[in-house]
């Protein structure tokens, strides 16, 4: 299996923004155009682009999808993957039919799993179904809520549903260059025997390396490492092809 690296563009009010554990008040702005982000990580070589609509994640609501249709419709040598403010067939259609490559739903899947379900069977690999967790619980709506549910068993619910792809962000290290917790998503991995990519706490080219021979991990998000000038995301590209 190949792993995959995701460079991240979380947007905040037409910003590129990274927040420190999904904390909306503490936000740190790197740049003030998504697409020209987006445009400098296709030219470092990625296959994908991994984007966050923050504003519509805590709104409920499409805000930044204008970005992302650019990004998706002008970058024709990368695909696209959207997650934040998805809640309905039509927010999926608005991106699908647009030239986005997968739209990831998270909170949706919490609050009404039967629907979530009857996307992944309609729209199979092009969804992807976002588990973000705090203390192994699932955290939703812009990580402001946490359910009772436990991240493992809805995990394994959308699996047997047919879910190829999960995206599994650890909250407790989201922006904070602590490392990925690589236990949580190994089990997430071994639970539901899908492709697991990991989101949160790579601060490291050897974070890379772990994630990219850990059992069952597809890919890694990397975010705030690459904003920070840790390493280039060629260097990352680069690190994950030698495994």
């Amino acid at each position: 299996m190949s792993f995959t690296i995701y460079p991240a563009i979380d947007m905040r009010g037409g910003n590129c923004v990274r927040l420190l554990k999904g904390d909306y008040d503490q936000e740190t702005i790197y740049g003030d155009s998504p697409f020209d982000m987006a445009q400098s990580f296709a030219a470092s070589g990625t296959e994908w682009i991994h984007m966050v609509d923050l504003d519509g994640a805590k709104d409920g609501m499409r805000v930044n999808d204008r970005f992302v249709i650019t990004a998706a419709q002008k970058l024709n040598n990368v695909n696209i993957q959207i997650g934040g403010g998805i809640r309905s067939e039509e927010d999926i259609l608005h991106y699908l039919e647009n030239g986005v490559n997968r739209v990831i739903i998270g909170s949706i899947a919490v609050s009404k799993p039967d629907f979530a379900i009857e996307m992944i069977k309609k729209y199979r690999e092009k969804i992807a179904i976002g588990i973000d967790a705090k203390d192994g619980y699932v955290a939703t709506h812009g990580w402001i809520e946490t359910s009772a549910l436990k991240a493992v068993e809805l995990g394994k619910r959308f699996a047997d549903a047919g879910a190829e792809t999960f995206i599994f962000t650890d909250i407790a290290t989201d922006g904070t260059l602590a490392g990925p917790n690589i236990t949580a998503v190994c089990e997430m991995a071994e639970v539901t025997g899908k492709n697991i990519i990991a989101s949160g706490g790579v601060s490291s080219l050897a974070d890379l390396r772990a994630l990219s021979t850990a059992k069952g991990v597809s890919g890694a998000i990397v975010g705030k490492a690459l904003y920070e000038n840790r390493f280039t995301l060629k260097e990352a590209l680069e690190e994950v092809k030698r495994k």
